[in-house]
């Protein structure tokens, strides 16, 4: 029996009802999107990297007969603006901006979806506002600690990907290996665009190769499009220089302030990006949530067996 492809598993294309540029700083206008049922239960799709954006097909993860589908390009990302900015980005900023959308939509609670760096946010938008939230289906999951950046960015990874670690080294002289996060940083802010490009789609197209249980050609290259690539690495590296804005472990300490909400989180058992012991972790913190280890899976949302997973947990 053959495994279903992505499209056997995932609800059929659809468009927005209402697609929004909504300000909310001087310098940030973020855009939003509403699609499927309006009268429909709300899901907030909540996008990784930080500074992945949105794409048409997240809004086939739910059944658009039931869900209220909103798709958020969190600051700098997708098609919010300025592109690819880093001031004033940060995840206590990003959970105001979600509330504020929730207040304009008059939405009193939601479920949040999210994944990798979405798994965070989300998270930590529900630690803060745990009466806003009413369920949360979680994937890939990232708690943002030393140890994980260190595993993705430093050493780890890379003795599974050798061939893709040569060339996300390559761009950063010898000498400055030993800190690669702090490395990037200093390009990916430079003056010089043309540094600051190189530098965004090594990094960009490292995570690309690590991403899926098999090398995915097609994913490196639409992860090395200029546009892209920079606001996923100037963005991503801002936050993990930041240690994303979170106090260290905030995220299983905190834990306890949403026990009572109904979780499922879903894991490949190969992530290679986020070890499947984060998602343990999480699960130890929350005895009550369902875990779901796909067994044949790295970390992209994808991958069949991660999708099929995460459209039973929503259905």
């Amino acid at each position: 029996m053959m495994q279903p492809t992505l499209n056997d598993i995932l609800y059929p294309p659809i468009e927005p009802f209402r697609s929004t540029m909504l300000p909310v700083s001087p310098l940030h206008t973020i855009y939003f999107e509403q699609s499927g049922n309006p009268q429909g239960k709300p899901v907030l799709f909540i996008h990784g990297g930080p500074g992945g954006g949105t794409n048409p097909l997240h809004r086939r993860f739910f059944d658009p007969e039931k869900y209220h589908i909103i798709l958020v390009d969190q600051r700098g990302s997708g098609k919010s603006l300025p592109h690819a900015e880093i001031a004033e980005n940060t995840t206590q900023l990003l959970i105001e901006d979600f509330e504020k959308i929730r207040a304009l939509l008059g939405i009193n609670n939601w479920l949040l979806f999210g994944g990798s760096w979405g798994s965070t946010l989300g998270l930590a938008y529900a630690q803060k506002h745990p009466d806003r939230v009413n369920e949360l289906v979680l994937r890939g999951i990232f708690l943002g600690l030393i140890d994980d950046l260190r595993w993705m960015y430093q050493h780890g990874a890379s003795e599974v990907f050798p061939e893709a670690w040569e060339k996300y080294i390559s761009v950063i002289p010898e000498n400055e290996r030993y800190n690669m996060i702090a490395a990037y940083h200093k390009r990916l802010t430079s003056p010089d665009k043309a540094i600051q490009q190189r530098a965004a789609i090594a990094w960009s197209q490292w995570e690309a190769a690590v991403s899926h249980l098999l090398i995915n050609e097609k994913q490196i290259a639409a992860f090395g499009h200029d546009d892209f690539s920079l606001a996923f690495a100037r963005i991503e590296n801002h936050y993990f220089t930041n240690n994303l804005f979170l106090r260290h472990n905030q995220l299983l300490e905190d834990a306890h302030l949403i026990e009572h909400i109904p979780m499922t989180i879903v894991h490949g058992r190969y992530d290679m990006c986020c070890p499947i012991r984060g998602a343990w972790q999480l699960k130890s913190a929350l005895p009550n949530a369902s875990f779901i280890v796909v067994p044949d899976a790295g970390h992209s949302l994808t991958e069949p067996g991660i999708a099929q997973a995460l459209v039973k947990a929503v259905n």
